[in-house]
């Protein structure tokens, strides 16, 4: 093998090699490629684009429990006559109210009956969650963060931050947090959905959305 090696002349000897590392790399990064591909398919996630003149630009990673409902959200948008370029909004909204999951995915029995749990059908949960998304988005007058945080605290949010500057902040959304829970922490039925909230004891709601 040795006498073999020294017969061929050098230069092609060394671009043989080349040509081997080349191929070897393009094996490597082909297997990189395929199993991140197979990660993300298996994460069940992919980002919505969220578009459009008064809403923004962005995108939102969500589930697949949340990409499933993503033609209810269409068909009741149309019903409640809001724009569909808010869908992917309200399945960004949804992701981060439920992930999808259980049966009031929208998490709008507050808004419909007025307690938690009066809901146990998912398209009623999405028939309610878009007519109440409307509805906070116009009280909003078309403030997008404001409607967000609106959504999970309840219209008494627009009022509480058009009396404070008028447009949502972290701060406000995390005073009116701990203003809510210091009249209604005695019904135990609040707790703080994010720890880093409970030195401030904002624990109504989740204080931070948008």
């Amino acid at each position: 093998m040795h006498i073999v090696l020294q017969l061929i002349p050098k230069k092609y000897l060394i671009g043989g090699v080349l040509a081997l590392v080349g191929v070897i790399g393009l094996v490597l990064m082909g297997a990189v490629i395929t199993l991140v591909g197979g990660l993300e398919s298996d994460s069940g996630q992919e980002d919505v684009a969220i578009i459009g003149g008064v809403i923004g630009a962005g995108t939102a990673n969500v589930s697949a429990q949340v990409q499933q409902y993503q033609p209810l959200l269409e068909k009741y948008a149309s019903k409640h006559g809001l724009d569909p370029s808010y869908v992917p909004i309200m399945m960004a909204l949804m992701m981060q109210e439920s992930a999808g999951r259980g049966n009031d995915p929208m998490q709008s029995s507050e808004s419909y009956c007025g307690e938690v749990g009066c809901i146990t059908s998912p398209e009623l949960s999405i028939d309610q969650g878009v007519s109440h998304f409307k509805s906070v988005l116009q009280k909003a007058k078309y403030d997008i963060k404001l409607t967000l945080q609106s959504y999970n605290y309840g219209p008494g949010f627009i009022n509480f931050a058009q009396k404070n500057g008028g447009h949502y902040t972290k701060e406000l959304a995390i005073e009116f947090s701990q203003l809510q829970y210091q009249k209604l922490k005695h019904t135990g039925i609040y707790r703080c959905v994010r720890q880093e909230m409970v030195p401030y004891s904002a624990c109504y709601g989740d204080p931070v959305r948008p």
